[in-house]
């Protein structure tokens, strides 16, 4: 048998690789990098899908994200939503978009209407890379993964060949790529540390929104591999028309928060255990807390509230 005759892989020096082809590090600011790939994550019903929603509509519209992120780089937005009926993902559409002070049909947000879509099925990985091709959207939304695959999610071997077929399309076409999963309830170091399957999952990530319940409100974490991370964000699901917003805590005393944290000092305590301390109201003490959580003064590790920012 005659050998192969050698064939090495091109190789360039580092100072003549290209330079950034967007001014921007990011697409949306704070949020989603500049075709980045990654996760919106959160447990169940805790509103990833709204969070998922209002990122596609912003990026296709160049409307703020959340009312307040811009988006840098808007264009056309693909996505595919196994479990959302159509109809469903059009009155969410619809509404995030009305909040927004968008006409609908003017937003490049198209939706494949295929019934299923399985990543690990090499004809469906043909044809959504001929879509995207076709489509060239700015940003591609999956939603949710646990539906996208027949793979083991807790196999790094699987998830890894599955998550690199998706890298690839990201680097051929230069589109992000928004995978929606689920959190383990269980709570980590940080929220995207806490997503469902192998590690692989977390190291794939350029950037991670994370939605965590706090009450009747949403923690949301931003994460990114190369760009600095914003401080966690309250939010809320408001309505007419249904979406989600910025909230502010209501207003509590003055000095609750000082009396959360000398109290929380003293030693860790669950919020059963301050709101009995402290006699307050459980709506009260949960928007307290919250704000507390996301200005990074306490967290929380096993229903236990603890001080991280001692004061000077």
């Amino acid at each position: 048998m005659t050998p192969h005759p050698p064939c090495p892989f091109p190789v360039t020096r580092v100072s003549r690789l290209p330079e950034r082809t967007s001014r921007s590090r990011w697409l949306v600011d704070d949020c989603w990098g500049e075709g980045a790939v990654g996760f919106i994550c959160a447990i169940p019903k805790a509103g990833k899908t709204w969070l998922a929603i209002d990122l596609a509509v912003s990026v296709a519209s160049g409307a703020p994200f959340l009312g307040c992120f811009p988006v840098q780089n808007p264009g056309p937005v693909l996505a595919f939503a196994a479990e959302e009926p159509g109809y469903a993902l059009k009155e969410r559409a619809a509404a995030i978009a009305a909040a927004k002070g968008l006409d609908l049909d003017r937003v490049p947000l198209g939706v494949i209407s295929e019934p299923s879509l399985l990543l690990d099925d090499p004809s469906h990985a043909r044809r959504l890379a001929d879509t995207v091709e076709k489509f060239k959207p700015r940003l591609l939304l999956l939603d949710p993964l646990v539906r996208l695959h027949h793979s083991n999610e807790n196999d790094a071997g699987q998830i890894s060949s599955l998550l690199g077929s998706l890298r690839d399309l990201n680097r051929r076409f230069q589109t992000a790529i928004v995978l929606v999963h689920h959190l383990r309830k269980s709570e980590a170091a940080s929220p995207g540390l806490a997503l469902r399957g192998s590690i692989d999952l977390y190291a794939w990530a350029d950037s991670c929104l994370s939605l965590v319940p706090r009450g009747d409100l949403r923690l949301l974490f931003a994460e990114h591999r190369s760009n600095p991370a914003p401080r966690p964000l309250l939010l809320r699901l408001a309505a007419n028309p249904p979406h989600l917003e910025l909230a502010e805590p209501q207003k509590t005393d003055d000095a609750l928060p000082d009396r959360i944290i000398e109290t929380l000092r003293q030693h860790p305590a669950t919020a059963a255990t301050l709101r009995a301390r402290l006699g307050v109201r459980n709506e009260t003490l949960g928007h307290t807390l919250a704000s507390l959580e996301a200005d990074g003064r306490i967290n929380r590790k096993n229903r236990h509230w603890t001080v991280t920012v001692p004061d000077h």
